[in-house]
């Protein structure tokens, strides 16, 4: 276990899987205190288990993070369980790809409701947090595809072209409380979910198109993660950090 993050304490949402699981893995094994939050509490307990037993400090919490009020509850118990809060990474989305005949309205509040409003409600309830110990850290996941076009992904890529904007936003109001808030930007990352959503020909195409001829690991974002959330990155803000092998640059 390392000591870079140690005596603080971050949330994770959509932590029991995936990006949200290495990112919460990491922060702990760097000496934080880590509030792994997702859909189910018993996916976001089991998680937060396997870190205890590595030896690290976890919870796992059950939260839809597009309800205002479960935000605001899983924060304060974040807060009791550890006592502050210095950290909030904001992961959980909600995705279905679907071509624009097909968008449904379902879909898109959906995408919405976890992805553009579940990350204003962290803000919203880390903040006052954060404040009080005299600042933080706030990191949300956004996408390459914020950046980049991409058959099928109308919704997502908006969704995610948000985030990177309410980043923006964020920093300049609440630099003055002296809490940083940046984005990374994922491009394709090898999870189960990609496995399952994306076509095996599709992957090769993409692997193909990435001057580093490879997908991203959940590693690779958690890393980038750690480097905005601790104190290496302390005159960053308001920054989107693209995180995907050289894609944007050459597509």
């Amino acid at each position: 276990m390392g000591d870079r993050l140690k005596g603080q304490t971050a949330i994770v949402t959509g932590a029991s899987r995936g990006l949200g699981k290495a990112i919460a893995e990491l922060l702990a094994e760097d000496g934080c205190s880590v509030a792994l939050i997702d859909l189910k509490a018993h996916w976001a307990e089991a998680a937060a288990a396997e870190i205890v037993a590595k030896g690290g400090m976890a919870v796992g919490i059950g939260c839809d993070v597009s309800d205002r009020k479960a935000v605001e509850a899983a924060t304060a118990k974040t807060v009791e369980a550890f006592g502050r809060l210095d950290i909030l990474v904001n992961n959980a989305m909600w995705n279905l790809y679907e071509a624009i005949p097909d968008i449904k309205p379902e879909t898109v509040d959906r995408m919405v409701a976890v992805g553009f409003s579940g990350v204003i409600w962290g803000m919203q309830a880390a903040a006052p947090h954060m404040a009080a110990n005299k600042g933080g850290s706030i990191v949300n996941i956004a996408s390459v595809s914020a950046l980049l076009g991409m058959p099928n992904g109308v919704v997502y890529c908006g969704v995610k072209a948000a985030v990177a904007g309410m980043t923006r936003a964020a920093a300049a109001e609440l630099g003055p409380s002296n809490i940083r808030v940046n984005a990374v930007a994922p491009s394709t990352i090898d999870t189960e979910g990609v496995r399952r959503l994306i076509p095996e020909e599709r992957i090769q195409q993409r692997i193909a198109e990435t001057p580093l001829a490879r997908l991203g690991t959940p590693l690779d974002i958690a890393k980038a993660v750690r480097y905005l959330a601790s104190a290496d990155s302390d005159f960053v803000t308001g920054q989107l950090l693209t995180v995907d092998g050289g894609l944007a640059n050459s597509l």
